[in-house]
């Protein structure tokens, strides 16, 4: 059957209105689905990949209008936002930029603090290339996690050395923190780890961190507590300092000092210590103390 000019242009016709009438009617079911109000701030996802945070200021069926730190007013289609989200007020400065939350909040170097890991939210660090850790948070207040270095699975006479942490945790009150939890590390059939409580003040940018723990090796246990202050500062939207300092019982009821202090830059996914670890035997072999490099994939 052959079609008539006329009715190839009435299809035509037809199709382009069909289409039309699907983007408008897609752009209404976002602009439906979006429920904004001038009191919060939002962070608007394009299918491009770039995104912007600002204030509501109005909305059409077709696009949102928003005004940003350096934009007084920009007008956005629908069309081209894959998600929006309610920023929270924590991650605001007082000049109303935005900071990303920090990727890595939980742990410092080695240690942890008792900011608890959330349901589904889990890492992956590796520390000087060959020292590799799992932590997954089961639920909102239980993390579980693991390792090992891979080193010893090169040696045919070293078994492979594995470590278990388990951590338990939780919010008590208006940025305070507590928790507790246990390091196991069994290396070449021996067993030996630390169990621990920590208690935390601040938020996940800027808090500080005292623990104490008590190291057991083939099931016994030592009779005085190893000790640690902890402590992270956010002073760019990309980084931090961190500190991690340890105290071990020593002969004659004294305690050895272990000091780090370093730079954490990261991103909203992965994070990069770069550290270094002192005392005063140390110092005086290398003043500015013992490199200490990892980094850490959130997922």
């Amino acid at each position: 059957m052959k079609l008539s000019n006329r009715t190839l242009k009435g299809l035509l016709l037809f199709f382009c209105i069909l289409l039309l009438s699907t983007a408008a009617a897609s752009a209404q079911t976002i602009s439906n689905e979006y429920k904004f109000n001038t009191t919060d701030t939002y962070r608007i996802f394009l299918a491009d990949g770039s995104e912007f945070v600002g204030k509501f200021l109005g909305k059409t069926d077709t696009e949102v209008t928003i005004s940003t730190n350096s934009i007084p007013k920009i007008e956005i289609p629908f069309s081209n936002i894959k998600k929006i989200e309610v920023v929270n007020s924590s991650h605001l400065r007082r000049d109303g930029s935005y900071w990303f939350p920090n990727p890595n909040p939980t742990r410092y170097l080695f240690s942890s603090s008792a900011i608890p890991l959330n349901r589904k939210e889990g890492y992956y660090q590796n520390s000087y290339l060959f020292l590799n850790s799992v932590n997954v948070g089961v639920t909102n207040n239980i993390s579980m996690g693991g390792g090992l270095e891979i080193i010893s699975t090169f040696s045919p006479d070293v078994r492979p050395i594995f470590f278990l942490t388990p951590k338990v945790s939780g919010k008590i009150g208006e940025n305070f923190y507590a928790g507790g939890g246990m390091l196991f590390l069994n290396a070449d059939e021996t067993s030996l780890g630390i169990t621990y409580g920590v208690a935390t003040y601040g938020n996940t940018d800027n808090n500080i961190t005292a623990g104490m723990g008590w190291g057991f090796y083939e099931g016994e246990f030592s009779g005085r507590p190893i000790l640690t202050v902890s402590g992270m500062k956010r002073f760019k939207r990309r980084a931090s300092f961190v500190s991690e300092n340890w105290f071990v019982p020593f002969d004659e009821g004294s305690y050895y000092g272990l000091f780090s202090y370093g730079i954490r830059f990261f991103s909203e996914k992965i994070a990069v210590d770069l550290a270094f670890i002192n005392n005063p035997d140390i110092a005086e072999g290398i003043i500015i103390g013992v490199p200490y490099v990892d980094f850490v994939i959130k997922f």
